[in-house]
């Protein structure tokens, strides 16, 4: 409940903003209190991260205002933003890894013109709010050296050395071990403690449940609603995000069938990843094997070996009664693999290609798409991403929109409606979930189980363990490029896998 405007340190007025006829947000007024940690939830293109660019001058509202301790923003300036004490922490680091966390810190918060960093200054500005909101980080460790953990700590270190008494974080545990997340969780109650306000963006309702003071909730734009977190549950926030209830799948009992991936003693030398080392692991079929870790342990290389993007350097690797050796990517998709990798932008999706473009491009060479002259079917391949639209609830204008004007969760859904649809038997599911809202993730679990009914084979790759502990049968634990079995899944809790994430 909104408390006395005395109270108030950042206020959103009337807030709209338009892209063409897509209405990101429709008259949103909200605020945020001293001393207050205040999350904002939404399902996929409910305008969270459109409100928040918003505030922090990467976007110009269309109507209405941000106002800082009752002075009006200036619209469209970070710079603005900045000074104000607003601070933004991003889901993706922005951290020169060759440099030191001092370096980083102060990096352009100098004049352009100075001859030499005054970095002994920097240095004792740096130990004096590290002392303060007690967040330790070695000033001399270069960040490429640092854990995920650390480099966050670094972000809001950066903030904070910029004077910023109002943080915006956005999916600030996506990354992050369950042990690490606590450690956030305290770094954020020490801050508020000491007058610092928050705003935290996540589709995590248990974490927000654990951090916040107070819930707003965003739906297609509008705000919903706004209440303490002491009075909400899971459930309701849930349904208010999507508009009924949601009610998330748990994996059946199922025997296992014959395997489909199958690697023993596997190493690998693969350039621009962490390598494996001696990992051996078998998926069947009617079978989800989750696994788990940090990111940067070795999971993407799994990843990209069992979908034919590398060869293991030793070792044996066989998928779908192939040698991983003799596959490549296209012929890994026509043997059956769907695949939902990590990056969406990188890796998932063209940008620049169309909406149907990239819903057919693993699909391209099959009839009814390509004519027995070589011909592309547009109208074939439009009707059928027509129905991949509705089927998955892709929001957009249509087929003929390029793709990078998808909001993140939407590209997501695009690529799951890809992969999925051609019911593979075997499917790398790298992330799945990741920026998808509650309704969405339970469409895409839903899928998964099915998948594994119907006899396919699923590698489960998440940081979400609240999504391994219930769709997985086993889950192993990757950790510095090798691989850690799990006790029984009956036997584990998110404490225990956290620990075995952490080397542990």
């Amino acid at each position: 409940m909104r408390q006395s405007s005395n109270n108030v340190v950042l206020e959103i007025i009337g807030v709209t903003k338009r892209f063409g006829d897509i209405v990101a947000n429709d008259c949103i007024d909200l605020s945020l209190n001293a001393g207050e940690v205040l999350a904002v939830l939404g399902e996929n293109g409910a305008g969270k991260t459109t409100l928040m660019n918003i505030i922090f001058g990467h976007y110009v509202a269309d109507e209405g205002c941000i106002e800082v301790h009752n002075q009006t923003l200036v619209a469209g300036s970070s710079e603005a933003a900045i000074n104000a004490g607003i601070g933004m922490v991003h889901q993706h680091f922005t951290l020169a890894d060759n440099l030191t966390v001092l370096e980083n810190i102060i990096l352009g918060r100098e004049a352009l013109w100075s001859i030499r960093q005054k970095l002994s200054a920097g240095r004792d500005k740096l130990l004096q709010i590290s002392a303060q909101f007690g967040i330790q980080v070695n000033p001399d460790a270069k960040v490429a050296n640092l854990t995920i953990g650390e480099k966050q700590r670094v972000e809001i270190l950066k903030a904070l050395y910029a004077e910023a008494r109002i943080l915006i974080l956005d999916e600030p545990t996506a990354v992050l071990t369950p042990q690490e997340v606590d450690s956030l969780f305290s770094t954020l109650r020490t801050l508020v403690d000491q007058g610092c306000s928050a705003i935290v963006i996540s589709h995590k309702l248990n974490e927000i449940l654990k951090v916040s003071d107070r819930i707003a909730v965003l739906r297609r734009g509008k705000l919903i609603g706004t209440l303490p977190t002491s009075s909400a549950t899971r459930d309701q926030l849930a349904e208010m995000m999507v508009g009924h209830k949601v009610v998330r799948p748990k994996a059946k009992p199922l025997s296992p069938g014959a395997p489909i991936l199958e690697l023993k003693k596997v190493s690998t030398n693969h350039a621009g990843n962490a390598d494996l080392s001696e990992v051996d692991l078998e998926v069947c079929e009617h079978e989800i094997v989750g696994v788990a870790g940090v990111a940067g342990n070795g999971q993407n290389t799994l990843a990209d070996l069992a979908s034919g993007l590398c060869a293991p350097a030793s070792g044996d690797a066989r998928l779908l009664g192939l040698s991983v050796e003799k596959l490549n990517a296209r012929s890994a998709v026509e043997a059956g693999v769907g695949r939902i990798p990590e990056d969406r932008h990188r890796k998932g999706i063209i940008g620049e290609m169309t909406v149907w473009e990239n819903l057919i491009s693993e699909s391209l060479r099959q009839p009814p798409f390509l004519s027995r002259k070589f011909l592309l079917n547009q109208n074939a391949a439009r009707t059928h991403a027509e129905k991949l639209i509705k089927d998955y609830d892709i929001r957009c204008p249509g087929p003929m929109l390029e793709s990078r004007l998808l909001s993140g969760g939407n590209m997501q859904k695009l690529i799951l409606a890809r992969g999925l649809s051609r019911n593979p038997r075997f499917i790398i599911a790298n992330q799945p979930s990741r920026g998808l809202d509650e309704g969405a993730i339970v469409y895409v679990h839903n899928q998964l189980l099915e998948a594994r009914k119907r006899g396919a084979g699923v590698l489960l790759i998440s940081e979400d363990l609240d999504e391994l502990l219930t769709l997985a049968d086993r889950i192993v634990v990757m950790y510095q490029g090798t691989l850690q079995h799990a006790p029984a899944i009956e036997s584990l809790n998110i404490t225990s896998i956290g620990l075995m994430m952490s080397g542990q």
